[in-house]
């Protein structure tokens, strides 16, 4: 592999460090065998058995960890957020990855799930093994994704439904420490750390994310945060709920915003937009560890049920300031972005196949999904950068050799001279390496066609090179 080649990489992982520097090699090595042939398995990107060993290897070194492989991302992502000026939204989500193996304990059982009924009509059931990441994505309010800030992998040993729990036990009256969900907490605080500027971050989370400590932890590191709420906590003075103050909240303006319904055709929503500032009770079970906090509360529900999809109705509660409509409107916007750390986890198990590993064990499919988090994100801000930022210098995201490359690979529709090539220009033509059509009419290219492209950009380069190198010598 030349080095124009691996530029991206060594720059990605600058800040990586591993166990020797003969680890550190091989993991900027295979990050460049994957980038160049994304979905692929590690045979077949090894080329040979004796790469091949060596990845295997390395995946199972006892030495290695996720963290371990993440760690130069991560400060890349630190360095690309302070580049950036104003507010940074950090999303977090939940994905799970499910793998079929005769021996599930090696990897983890995640959950059981139905599977028919037998010959007697008695319901049956099998265990899911597999595991789990919650991972935050910075991303700046204009939506380019900036690096993961946050990442963490579990298993469980044995699957607990939140119904069986109900059964025996309050959930709220457990301390945040012994449930699953003080990942949220720590991923949080982990990301705020990272990133340096707590007042900068606003931690943007779906319904699974309404947690009270959640609230109180952003609140002690003086950082944000935007949720959706799903919980009608007590208010006031405990006399009634969150729910009761705000059907006394009248109509404060209409929001337009485009939709899709079921069968993906554009489509107008209204939407009645409310606010208030509230005082917010915890659970009766702990208000005693946690204090009451004062948070604003939106709702934006839409005027009239719409025939071919699902009514809008978003609940969201933030401790930042709203005064006004077109605040609310801006929280909004933030929120709607949280669908993106969602593309992401789909360019992990869509573009790099994430659930089609063969690794044995939790620990190697860790640190290989560890390798494919950092290809995904490269892919997702390529794609991004070219919406956002399309008229800046192509040399931000590609090298001179890469450009020179395309040039010569893609030759350019509109034959008039041009002054200067954007970024935008380049990244069209790798899209088009891709199968992108660049009709007129078609939108932005997205992330399948640039992953197919950048694949196929690295292996015309790498051929290039060895074809080089045989008619010098």
């Amino acid at each position: 592999m030349n080095g124009t080649t691996n530029a991206w990489v060594d720059g990605e992982l600058a800040g990586c460090s591993l166990a020797d520097e003969r680890l550190s090699k091989r993991l900027r090595k295979l990050v460049a065998q994957m980038g160049s042939a994304m979905g692929q398995s590690i045979p077949l990107v090894c080329q040979d058995w004796t790469n091949a060993k060596a990845a295997y290897r390395f995946f199972s070194n006892g030495r290695v960890s996720e963290a371990d492989i993440l760690a130069g991302h991560l400060q890349s992502t630190r360095d690309r957020t302070a580049a950036t000026h104003g507010s940074v939204l950090v999303l977090h989500d939940t994905t799970e990855f499910s793998y079929q193996r005769e021996k599930p304990e090696a990897i983890g059982i995640t959950k059981a799930i139905n599977s028919g009924r037998d010959k007697a009509g008695r319901l049956r059931s099998h265990t899911v093994c597999g595991i789990l990441m919650h991972s935050s994505l910075a991303v700046t309010t204009e939506g380019l994704p900036l690096g993961l800030a946050a990442v963490k992998f579990w298993t469980r040993k044995k699957f607990k439904g939140t119904a069986a729990l109900k059964k025996k036990v309050n959930p709220t009256r457990i301390p945040i420490e012994k449930k699953e969900s003080v990942r949220w907490l720590e991923n949080l605080k982990q990301s705020t750390e990272l990133l340096s500027d707590p007042g900068r971050c606003i931690h943007i989370g779906d319904r699974e994310s309404d947690i009270y400590e959640l609230f109180c932890a952003a609140q002690e590191v003086g950082t944000h945060f935007l949720v959706r709420t799903c919980v009608d906590r007590l208010a006031g003075d405990g006399d009634h709920t969150i729910a009761d103050e705000m059907d006394e909240v009248t109509v404060k303006g209409l929001h337009r915003i485009e939709v899709r319904d079921n069968d993906g055709d554009p489509a107008e929503a209204v939407l009645e937009i409310r606010y208030r500032r509230i005082r917010v009770l915890p659970p009766i079970g702990k208000q005693k560890r946690y204090p009451a906090l004062t948070l604003t509360v939106i709702h934006a529900e839409e005027r009239r049920t719409p025939k071919n999809r699902k009514k809008i109705d978003w609940k969201l509660i933030t401790d930042l300031p709203v005064q006004s409509c077109k605040d609310t409107i801006e929280k909004l916007d933030w929120y709607a972005l949280r669908w993106k750390i969602e593309v992401f986890h789909k360019i992990l198990k869509s573009g790099c196949r994430a659930e089609e590993a063969k690794l044995r064990t939790a620990q190697r499919l860790a640190n290989l999904i560890a390798v494919y988090c950092i290809l995904s994100w490269r892919v997702f801000w390529m794609t991004m950068l070219n919406r956002s930022s399309p008229d800046v210098s192509p040399t931000l995201a590609l090298t001179g050799a890469e450009i020179g490359l395309l040039d010569h690979l893609v030759k350019d529709k509109d034959q008039k001279p041009r002054r200067r090539r954007t970024l935008s220009h380049y990244l069209t033509k790798i899209a088009r390496l891709g199968g992108y059509l660049a009709r007129a009419s078609d939108p932005p290219p997205g992330n399948t066609v640039m992953w197919r492209g950048l694949s196929r950009l690295t292996d015309i380069g790498l051929g290039a090179t060895v074809g080089t190198i045989i008619v010098g010598n």
